[in-house]
């Protein structure tokens, strides 16, 4: 019965069985919120008069610039023209991004811009991921500390105790933002926690826009179980789950991962070691059980034995490794 000439490989019988089995030693990836998911638009109610074009070649051209910065940086300000025609802009990705995602999201943004807000003096258009603005020279300043935009989760667990964890997360947020640089996310008692301020603010303004932050989170969501809010120079974002925070891809801090993000990695890591080790030894024990299934039993028999049985996956298996011949020796 034998249709092979040559003895095949012990990898050639791992990869045949990995196949046969469908063993998947890698776990799928986790699936992820989607980064360019839009959150919220900032449109000025002025528009630019431009008959020679001069404005929207200018905005054109910073467009492309904050686009091309975005696969080597997650923060980055610049401006073009000159003049009153001097426009500003910048563009952020949140600090858990890796460069290509940061630069998928924020290509999205300048056709967003421009169909959401048309030529007006100034925009800012915000997704799960990343945010850009711009505005003209002169545009009006508003303080750093005002709110943009505020979303609460609908369910209130109010007297669980979920108010003094919140808060307690929401403590070690706003000393997080300031020795992590601007970005940090953490977990307290199922309450998940994440802030950023824009590249440019300061450690000591950024610990205190989040402080604001934090206080309008408390004020306008209530015992609400989750919330985002956004001010002009920092966000945050609050969600409760009672079932445990779920394990996340992103860091937990800024662009240095900090102790408990990378034992997350580690952990997926000894998983899929362990994962492997099994699958291997589990190969291992079935190919020796077969290899003395063929010296105890005659193959004719044992093919009618599992065929009443109806297993064809061992079935093809049997059939593969007789026409193997293995030998006495070891594997």
């Amino acid at each position: 019965m034998g249709f092979l000439s040559k003895p095949v490989s012990n990898l050639s019988l791992f990869l045949l069985l990995f196949f046969l089995f469908g063993f998947e030693l890698i776990p799928a990836a986790e699936s992820a919120t989607d980064i360019t998911s839009f959150v919220y638009k900032g449109c000025a109610k002025q528009t630019f008069s431009d008959p020679t074009g001069v404005y929207s070649q200018a905005l054109s051209a910073l467009f492309g610039s904050l686009v091309q910065q975005s696969s080597k940086v997650k923060f980055f300000k610049t401006n073009t023209g000159s003049g009153q025609t001097t426009i500003s802009g910048l563009f952020q990705c949140r600090g858990d991004l890796s460069n290509s995602d940061c630069y998928t999201c924020v290509s999205k943004l300048p056709q967003m811009s421009d169909n959401l807000c048309g030529k007006t003096i100034a925009a800012r258009v915000q997704l799960i991921g990343c945010y850009m603005l711009y505005e003209i020279s002169g545009f009006a300043q508003i303080s750093g500390m005002e709110m943009l935009y505020k979303t609460c989760g609908g369910t209130n667990v109010a007297g669980s105790g979920f108010d003094e964890r919140r808060d307690t997360a929401f403590s070690v947020l706003e000393n997080g933002v300031v020795s992590g640089h601007g970005f940090y996310t953490t977990n307290y008692q199922q309450v998940y926690v994440l802030g950023q301020c824009q590249g440019d603010v300061g450690d000591s303004d950024c610990g205190e826009c989040m402080k604001s932050g934090v206080q309008r989170a408390q004020v306008e969501c209530g015992s609400a179980i989750s919330g985002q809010i956004y001010l002009h120079k920092c966000f945050l974002s609050y969600s409760y789950y009672p079932n445990g925070v779920p394990r996340r891809s992103s860091s937990s801090s800024s662009s240095s991962s900090s102790s408990s993000s990378g034992s997350g990695n580690t952990g997926k890591t000894v998983a899929i070691i362990l994962g492997g080790a099994a699958g291997v030894g589990f190969i291992v024990i079935f190919l020796l059980f077969a290899r003395n299934l063929l010296k105890k039993h005659d193959g004719m028999h044992c093919i009618l034995h599992i065929q009443e049985h109806g297993d064809m996956h061992l079935l093809s298996a049997f059939l593969f490794f007789s026409s193997l011949k293995l030998s006495d020796s070891k594997f």
